[in-house]
Formats: structure tokens, sequence, C-alpha cells
């Protein structure tokens, strides 16, 4: 009898920590009535996913590699990283710009887009339901890069029968309009694109390689816990060296070799990582951020959020009043 390989002690409490700073919000939704022939573009939408569930198909979408995947009535899809792709009638129709066509308001967060509606020669439509979301994971941001282009549901239904529920829900509500059906999709959509993610990280986070690889190795893993559960602490080579449980050199080699950053590095940048979503999601002051992530003053604060983000702490705390 084979002996199954030793797993991760704490493989559920990265999930666990993953899963508690997923910010998942729908920006914009459409409702999309397209007659075929039909080609909608999307641009790439920097920060941002994307989320496709399809009311009525069939539709190709078309992912940002040229990838083609065929998506049925009642399949959903999510973009983590917002690429730019299509939603295609036929995989080799031309595409416009989904901006470009004429919208009109549901609801304060959806509107309703019809391409070619008054085409007479069209004999047969789709129906889509698109949102475009805020995928923010704090500090397990760089997960996101580790994400493929797309993510399907159909790949959850058997680990996560409830799905199943929620996307005939999505059907209905996409096909019949009732009282508030524009809310109702959009919060389903919430949902469902968050299972997605969260079926991705308990399903071993698919085939991805590169920092994926220090969440799953166990001793790794469990320094990476420690510093994202307390990262205002003043951690030290050696007392992550002790968590790890090997001497510092060794710690230090394998660490890089992972990550590919020294442990100093990766604490300053998911420090930064917190910092952002604090001050432009959170609205928490400059001030009480530094507090919280060890820092003693606020210059040294201030250097070490440039050097990493790009620009000053005040600048984004302005940037985020502006769009309020």
């Amino acid at each position: 009898m084979s002996t199954p390989l030793p797993q991760p002690a704490d493989t559920h409490d990265l999930a666990s920590e993953l899963l508690l700073g997923m910010r998942l919000v729908g920006v914009q939704y459409k409702r999309i009535e397209a007659v075929a022939p039909f080609g909608l573009g999307f641009g790439k939408a920097p920060g941002r996913a994307q989320f496709h569930f399809i009311g009525k198909g069939p539709v190709f979408l078309r992912g940002t590699s040229g990838t083609l995947y065929r998506l049925e009535t009642g399949d959903a899809a999510l973009l983590p990283q917002g690429g730019a792709h299509a939603l295609l009638s036929t995989p080799d129709i031309p595409c416009q710009d989904i901006a470009d066509f004429e919208t009109t308001d549901l609801c304060a967060t959806v509107c309703a887009v019809k391409p070619n509606a008054n085409d007479a020669s069209a004999c047969t439509g789709a129906l889509i339901f698109s949102g475009c979301m805020e995928f923010d994971l704090g500090g397990m941001q760089l997960l996101v890069n580790s994400m493929p282009e797309v993510m399907l549901v159909g790949t959850l239904l058997e680990r996560y029968p409830e799905l199943r529920t929620m996307l005939d829900a999505m059907e209905r509500e996409s096909q019949t309009k009732r009282a508030g059906f524009a809310g109702i999709l959009a919060r389903l959509a919430d949902v469902v694109s968050a299972f997605i993610v969260r079926g991705w990280v308990e399903c071993g986070c698919g085939d991805a390689t590169g920092w994926v690889e220090a969440l799953r190795d166990p001793k790794l893993g469990k320094v990476i816990l420690a510093l994202h559960r307390d990262p205002g602490k003043n951690w030290t080579v050696a007392e992550l060296a002790a968590e790890m449980g090997s001497s510092r050199s060794v710690f230090a080699e394998r660490f890089l070799a992972v990550t590919g950053m020294t442990p100093v590095r990766y604490l300053t940048e998911l420090r930064m990582r917190l910092a952002a979503q604090w001050i432009s999601h959170d609205r928490q002051s400059i001030e009480t951020v530094a507090f919280r992530l060890g820092y003693g003053s606020l210059a040294a604060f201030s250097r070490a959020f440039k050097r990493i983000v790009g620009q000053p702490p005040g600048a984004l705390r302005t940037q985020a009043h502006a769009v309020d």
C-alpha cells in the first residue's frame, strides 16, 4: 500500500485568510440582448474582474490568449484579471466594443444593452448578464496573477451542487424581468463569482506555480500564515526561521527561491497592499494605517509606501475621496 504524501496542516487556514479579505463586488452590470451575428469586445480593466452569465446561449468567449470557450445557457465565467476578451455568436466574427452601444439604466448599477436589436434579418439571439467587478484580495493579491484567465463555473458544480440552484435562479431572473430582477441578478452574480474563487482555492489553486508554491509548502505556508495574521509585528529573520523550524540561512534561501523575494521585501509589499486597501476602501487615516502596520513614524511609512506603490499615501487618499 502506498503512503499518502503529507499535506500542509494549514491549507484550510490559508484559504480562510484569503477569503476573509476578499472583496469581489460588482461595480457595473449590463443585461445584454444580442441578436446574431454579434461580436462584443470588452477592454482590459486593470484591477477589475469580469463576470459573464449566459441567460440564453450558446455564446463563445474568446479570452485574452485567444483560447475559445463555448458557453451554453446557464453557464457562467469569471475573468479574474479582467483582460481584453470578446463574446461572440460565432468564433470568427469581428468585434465592436461593448462601450460603443447605447444603454438604458435599469437600476443604480445595472443597465440594458441591445446590440443589433433593429436588425430585421436576425433570427437568433443571446441573453447575457455581464458584470465588471472590483476584485481585491488584500494581502493575498498576488494570488490573482496566478489564477487562470478564464474560470468556468461548470467545473465546480459537482463539488458545490448549491451553485446549480443559484444559476437556475439567475436564468429565470434574466429571462422573466420580474420586479427588482436587476438588483437580484447583481447580488447573485457577486455570490457565484465568490464561489468560483473559493472553489479554485479549495481545489489547490489548479496548476498554478511560482508564489503559490509557498502556500503549498507545509513549512513555508506556516510562515506566510504568520506574516498575514500579524503584518504589524516587527518580524526578524530569526523569528520567521523558527516558525519554519530551520536555521536562518536555510529559511532565507528557501523563501527567496520559492517566492522570488526576501522575507523583508515580502513583508513590506504585504504591508503596502494592506495599506492601500485600508486607505482607499476602508477610508482609514494614514496615521492609523502606519501604526497598525508597525511603523514608528509617519515619514518611514510614507517612504515605504511610495517605494512600493509608486505614489505617496496622501495621493491615494485624495484619489479615493475624488470618486466618492
